[in-house]
């Protein structure tokens, strides 16, 4: 997307190089690369990119997959990416229920667990099941735990988990990795969920909002796709934010609190606190399995979002629209397109629906561990509040 891929020669920036050369074998995929074509597609001298790769090789990151017959000269050694050399789990806590998975390096699903999950009960108990779900996911095809599928997970045995990440409802602060007032829940706000889940493990741990994390793995899957809002209808509702090539969290990680922006005025209650929230209203209508009314509800607060950003795309997601994904896409369409025609556009939005119910939001989960790696994450540290993502 945006991310230049461009290399630079200095010594401070080995890092930095070693990570643009891992990105760019994990997008060859299986056929590989060339250390010719690393060099042309990222400026670095066929030097640079021969001392990189070698360590990448010494470090069991990279292999060479054969070899590429050459215009002239003596045939090309095509080098890839060793997908099993580590792994992360991806760990969402909806409000309730749990999926867990494991994901190696090339970002495929090796094992994964789904269980109920009372978000509401004590956080100790919560962090208990939770921790005993990464224990489980890590230890599949190890210990033989029945409930964790994936027949490749006992590959896993004796590589690295690179770490844990958690995708939680919002609001939070995901530097910090401390959660907000969750709608609903407010007796987990100010509670330190990176520091005591990482207690719990012993691994590291990120957490970012459900919705950041579900555009994160979405973008990453899809690269140069432009701008893009992914809405997940669940136990609640919320939004994902790609701008600019990056996940845009805000200053406060507070951006894409979407369900909660009002559409009805003096409207019936939300459990935030507030009346007329798109959240309350389309949660009701799909309580009373008035589908089309929903579809109509979250398209108009879709159609308030496309004309806010000027974005490229629609991704809807999240359990509710899974059990039926072609009446809400339809509705959100229908609402987007009859916005466009009296704004007189000739091509609205298009809409889209996510694949795999919640499970993008836990593989997004995994991609807050991995993206570092293949350089695709700002520095918190620094306080930048998006994510790049090209």
């Amino acid at each position: 997307m945006n991310r230049s891929n461009s290399g630079a020669n200095l010594p401070t920036l080995r890092s930095h190089n070693a990570a643009l050369l891992l990105d760019l074998l994990r997008v060859a995929g299986e056929p590989g690369i060339s250390r010719l074509e690393l060099a042309e597609r990222t400026g670095l001298t066929p030097q640079a990119v021969s001392k990189i790769t070698a360590r990448l090789r010494a470090d069991g990151l990279a292999t060479e997959a054969g070899h590429r017959a050459s215009t002239g000269g003596k045939p090309r050694t095509v080098l890839r990416l060793v997908p099993d050399a580590g792994y992360a789990v991806g760990l969402h806590l909806d409000r309730d229920e749990l999926t867990v998975v494991l994901v190696d390096l090339a970002g495929e699903v090796v094992a994964s667990h789904t269980a109920p999950l009372d978000f509401g009960a004590p956080a100790d108990e919560v962090l208990t099941t939770a921790a005993d779900a990464v224990a489980a996911v890590r230890g599949a095809g190890a210990v033989g735990v029945g409930a964790v599928r994936g027949a490749g997970a006992g590959a896993a045995v004796g590589r690295p988990v690179l770490g844990v990440g958690v995708a939680v409802p919002g609001p939070l602060d995901h530097r910090g990795g401390v959660l907000h007032r969750v709608t609903g829940f407010p007796q987990w706000d100010g509670y330190p969920l990176r520091d005591a889940l990482a207690a719990r493990t012993g691994s590291p741990v990120v957490v970012d909002k459900d919705t950041n994390a579900a555009a994160l793995g979405l973008a990453l899957r899809a690269a140069g796709t432009g701008d893009f809002a992914y809405l997940h209808l669940g136990t609640g509702l919320g939004a994902g934010l790609v701008l600019g090539g990056a996940l845009h969290r805000g200053a406060r990680t507070g951006a894409g609190e979407f369900g909660h922006q009002t559409v009805q005025l003096d409207g019936p209650e939300c459990g935030c606190g507030g009346r007329g929230c798109i959240e309350a209203l389309c949660l009701a209508a799909v309580a009373r399995g008035d589908v089309a009314e929903a579809a109509r509800v979250l398209g108009a607060g879709a159609a308030n979002l496309v004309g806010l950003l000027d974005i490229d795309r629609v991704v809807l997601g999240g359990r509710t629209v899974a059990a039926d994904p072609e009446p809400y896409v339809r509705g959100v369409r229908a609402v987007i397109e009859e916005r466009a025609r009296r704004g007189g556009l000739d091509t609205p939005v298009p809409v889209t629906a996510a694949r795999g119910g919640d499970r993008p939001v836990a593989e997004g989960a995994a991609q807050l561990v991995l993206a570092p790696l293949f350089g695709r994450v700002g520095s918190a540290d620094a306080g930048e509040p998006g994510t790049r993502l090209g």
